[in-house]
């Protein structure tokens, strides 16, 4: 990739070009989260909807960038997950799954788009019901939402990754829930979901990560996970995973012939980016993928479960670091709360919810029109934000 080498210097926020295919990921994968939500009824089955939330994606990418030159890649950047009540993260089962979703599952909507490598993830989380969500299925949503807000106004040039580690967990304390434990918020780059700097959800002496401070022109996936449980979640079945990424930086000489058949195939269509095995010939796929991921040539994305009877709820967004302040490309608007727990008691929380996300320039410089197809969303500028609101 030596041309992208030489081009990387342009290839951030600096470029207008970059900010576009930024925003144009988002607004795809945007309408890919409400048509999903949209779905999530009692008797949906979970692997239609994965399967829905990606082919939208596929054909929304598939229809920009037709006619030019130069190839342009483009699609699922992270394959629709649907994940209900205990389960944390990461379930997109296989065509033959039967699991179907019930009337007051807690369902967690996990996706991501891009555009030429310039990636937009998000996460949601929805309560199959009608009426507004009440109890703790409304505490953890609301820390995870509380959570996001603040995250959101912390992620600004000169602040630290600590700084956003510890306030989440003190928002989550204040609906008494918990920070589910293992889960990393990182920096974004062309073609790179999971760059070096990278926010932990927990800080504790097994996960470490280096210090790093914020800067001008960077771009975060912004991932909040909570829990009405203990937050530790452990891997159940290793059959439930079926995404995975491919290592590029490790090679091995796979010995069983389905193995290479897979790997080939996956080096082929999923070079980069994270992928389902549904996208693969499944028959051999569950054989040749086992001896990939014990050779590290595969990352593998496992499903992670709290307790039965837990509820846990995602909120992930993808976050500009623009010149002007922070512009968050990606969200979904929450359902109405009816909250028992109250954050009036926090002055600390409240004083990073008022925290401006936008700053005010100084002079009188024109104001640019926005570009069509730009995301317009809701950013409250100060106060608390209004997590009841439907």
């Amino acid at each position: 990739m030596s041309d992208d080498e030489r081009e990387e210097k342009e290839l951030d926020l600096t470029s207008s070009e970059v900010v576009t295919k930024y925003k144009g990921a988002a607004e795809i994968v945007n309408k890919a989260l409400q048509l999903v939500v949209s779905e999530c009824k009692p008797k949906a089955k979970i692997v239609d909807l994965c399967e829905k939330g990606d082919a939208f994606i596929k054909e929304q990418t598939g229809n920009m960038y037709k006619n030019v030159k130069k190839k342009i890649e483009r699609g699922v950047a992270f394959p629709t997950c649907i994940s209900v009540n205990n389960t944390v993260c990461h379930f997109s089962p296989l065509s033959s799954d039967e699991t179907i979703l019930e009337e007051g599952d807690m369902v967690k909507i996990d996706m991501g788009c891009h555009i030429d490598g310039f990636i937009a993830v998000v996460a949601h989380t929805h309560v199959v019901q009608g009426g507004p969500v009440t109890g703790r299925a409304a505490d953890v949503l609301a820390a995870a939402n509380t959570a996001a807000e603040v995250a959101l106004r912390l992620v600004r040039p000169g602040r630290k990754n600590s700084d956003v580690t510890e306030a989440i967990q003190k928002v989550a304390a204040a609906y008494d829930c918990k920070i589910v434990e293992g889960v990393l918020s990182h920096q974004m780059k062309q073609f790179v979901i999971d760059g070096n700097k990278v926010v932990l959800s927990v800080s504790n002496p097994d996960t470490r990560v280096d210090d790093a401070e914020f800067e001008e022109n960077e771009v975060y996936s912004i991932d909040i996970v909570t829990s009405t449980g203990d937050g530790k979640p452990k891997l159940l079945d290793e059959k439930q995973t079926t995404i995975y990424k491919r290592a590029v930086d490790k090679s091995y000489n796979l010995k069983m012939k389905a193995s290479r058949f897979i790997f080939s195939e996956i080096s082929q269509k999923f070079p980069i980016m994270p992928f389902t095995a549904r996208d693969l010939e499944e028959k051999r796929a569950r054989l040749g993928l086992v001896e990939c991921v014990n050779h590290d040539l595969l990352q593998p994305y496992p499903v992670l479960h709290e307790k039965p009877g837990d509820l846990v709820a995602h909120i992930k967004f993808t976050v500009l670091l623009m010149p002007n302040g922070s512009d968050r490309i990606t969200s979904h608007a929450l359902q109405e709360l009816t909250l028992a727990k109250t954050i009036e008691d926090e002055p600390e929380i409240k004083t990073w919810l008022a925290l401006p996300v936008k700053t005010k320039k100084k002079g009188g410089g024109k104001k640019k029109k926005g570009k069509k197809g730009e995301s317009s969303q809701a950013e409250p500028m100060e106060g608390e934000p209004n997590v009841a609101e439907s």
